[in-house]
């Protein structure tokens, strides 16, 4: 993916569960990411890996896919998601906390406890067919990461993942979306294949992957709003051109 090259429709989740109190809007319900997931059939989208997304990308042929992430790890994935995408025939990459497998969110402050996956849960998806990446080891900011705390975030969590899964981990996502240059050239020097982010910067492409987050009050107009911005964004080449020059066009 390079500056010239247009980024496809990514859309981020986190938790698929019904929580009543959660002021960072981590949860869906079960009912509204069916709803979500009959949004996409309903207008010929196909939701896939990022990694099937990534190689379609590199054909040219990612027309009516979406990427489907989600991040933390939570074990309501295996309970929850997955049987609903496999009704609708769709794949997914879920970004792992190699650090934290089998135990739960204490990052978060606010917001109900979650369980996230364990080691044999992880094993089980890859098994499926759906992608696991890395999200680190243990959910930290890696902006604030000094040098050996960036490289054990980045490589040891992809060393853990593929010791488990016994395959290749070819993406990784920056905890809360955070990421600079420094960042950027950990996961790269990591060996990770792409790394996604959440908000476009100047560092937009393979390796900071922008994504669109989607929440429980997305309805299908807003999904069809969303997917309109990020098609004018950075779903075209003039697009990722802005973001590379700082909102300057290059003449």
């Amino acid at each position: 993916m390079t500056a010239s090259t247009a980024i496809p429709l990514v859309f981020m989740y986190h938790s698929i569960a019904n929580d009543d109190e959660d002021p960072c809007q981590v949860s869906m319900t079960p009912q509204r990411f069916e709803r979500q997931m009959r949004w996409m059939r309903a207008r010929g989208l196909r939701g896939v890996s990022m990694a099937e997304l990534l190689d379609a990308g590199a054909e040219g042929r990612t027309r009516r896919m979406v990427g489907l992430t989600f991040d933390d790890g939570y074990q309501d994935f295996v309970t929850t998601a997955m049987p609903v995408l496999a009704r609708y025939g769709f794949n997914a990459t879920a970004f792992v906390l190699a650090g934290r497998l089998g135990g739960e969110n204490a990052w978060r402050r606010a917001g109900p406890r979650k369980a996230l996956l364990t080691a044999a849960e992880v094993g089980e998806i890859a098994r499926s067919g759906i992608e696991i990446a890395s999200h680190g080891l243990e959910h930290v900011s890696l902006l604030d990461a000094d040098d050996a705390r960036l490289r054990d975030e980045a490589v040891r969590s992809r060393a853990i993942l593929q010791d488990l899964v016994g395959q290749p981990i070819r993406g990784f996502a920056y905890p809360y979306g955070d990421s600079d240059a420094r960042v950027v050239a950990a996961a790269q020097s990591a060996g990770y294949d792409y790394a996604c982010a959440v908000r476009p910067w100047k560092g937009i492409g393979r390796h900071a992957i922008p994504r669109t987050s989607v929440f429980e009050h997305d309805s299908s107009w807003r999904l069809d709003a969303k997917r309109m911005v990020s098609a004018l964004t950075v779903g075209n080449r003039l697009g990722v051109r802005r973001y590379r020059d700082g909102g300057r066009c290059a003449s």
